[in-house]
């Protein structure tokens, strides 16, 4: 078995060979040999074993080997904390490492410029809940319980009462600003609708309107025209062609379809207008005297006219982007496209 100055010369050995080159390395080093249960304090115990005459010798050597353990320990924590002190090694003239740039979504872009437009000539902006009654939804805007108008759009109805809604347009919100406001009234209601559909590429359970309601007296289909016509010079440039088709919606009476010629092909042909020449993009008309009646108002007094717009199809006009999904999608490869836009 080896004397203690001998285990005492080995271990002299290993703390010179020791490197400890982060803080779990000084650490173990700690425990090992200045720890309770460590080398010094067992070498330490050894001391009762060594014979009287060489105790003096054996305890200068110990005494020098702790000092030494000791020493080394001060010195690696110097070393570990000046390295901490320095910090990262970084090159200051390098470029940063880049960030990824976000951009607003398409439809809220194009939303946005709808209602500025609008907000230009006078329009404010309305909004209303989501989740509708019966009444706001369907009954005021002249579709009574079984009118067949009800079956042109597949309604999202609440379980648990069959009278609550989730709005199939936003024309709801037209409806409460007829029962709130005073006449006159001139409104753009954006947001979000639901229709139970079959999600596709040309349609979706979820989309987005924008709807406009002017109510005064004296209101003609003359300036529903001329308040389109301003609308598609604004958004799609002033040399854009404009027709109005008869049509028929329950709240509104004449009604019209406006379609504008092609913005891909310019009215030549093509997939985007079904080589028509034409793209529809809202329906119109003048408000039906039923509707103002629901809200007690006096047909022969006032009139207005209502029109209506999706936010996609505008925005499919506009960017050539003929598939409903990738609005919802949340690919960043797709909305990156619009970014500076």
């Amino acid at each position: 078995m080896p004397s203690l100055q001998e285990l005492i010369q080995l271990h002299q050995e290993e703390i010179n060979n020791l490197n400890a080159a982060d803080a779990a390395e000084l650490e173990n080093y700690r425990i090992r040999f200045l720890g309770a249960k460590g080398i010094v304090k067992n070498l330490s115990a050894e001391m009762k074993n060594v014979p009287a005459d060489q105790r003096k010798e054996a305890g200068q050597i110990l005494n020098a080997f702790k000092n030494l353990a000791e020493e080394k320990y001060e010195v690696f924590k110097n070393l570990l904390q000046k390295e901490a002190d320095k910090g990262p090694s970084i090159d200051m003239s390098l470029p940063g490492t880049p960030l990824p740039i976000g951009t607003r979504h398409p439809l809220r872009m194009v939303e946005n410029q709808i209602v500025s437009i609008f907000e230009k000539i006078g329009f404010s902006v309305a909004t209303g809940p989501e989740i509708e009654d019966d009444w706001h939804n369907f009954t005021s805007l002249n579709m009574p319980e079984h009118h067949p108008a009800r079956d042109m759009q597949d309604t999202f109805y609440v379980s648990q009462n069959p009278d609550w809604v989730l709005r199939t347009h936003t024309s709801s919100v037209q409806a409460r600003i007829l029962e709130t406001q005073p006449l006159p009234v001139r409104v753009i209601c954006p947001g979000r609708v639901y229709r139970n559909e079959t999600i596709s590429a040309r349609a979706h359970c979820f989309f987005h309107q924008c709807e406009g309601l002017y109510v005064d007296k004296n209101v003609s289909f003359a300036d529903l025209k001329q308040t389109l016509y301003y609308f598609v010079t604004e958004m799609f440039g002033p040399d854009t062609k404009v027709r109005f088709r008869p049509s028929y919606f329950p709240f509104t009476e004449p009604s019209a379809e406006m379609d504008i010629s092609c913005t891909v092909c310019g009215g030549s042909g093509c997939n985007l207008c079904k080589h028509s020449g034409w793209v529809e993009i809202l329906g119109c008309g003048m408000v039906h005297p039923n509707m103002l009646r629901n809200f007690g108002i006096d047909p022969e007094v006032y009139t207005g006219f209502a029109f209506g717009m999706g936010v996609e199809r505008i925005t499919q006009v506009k960017f050539q982007v003929n598939d409903l999904r990738l609005y919802s999608q949340n690919d960043v490869r797709f909305l990156r496209q619009f970014q500076g836009l």
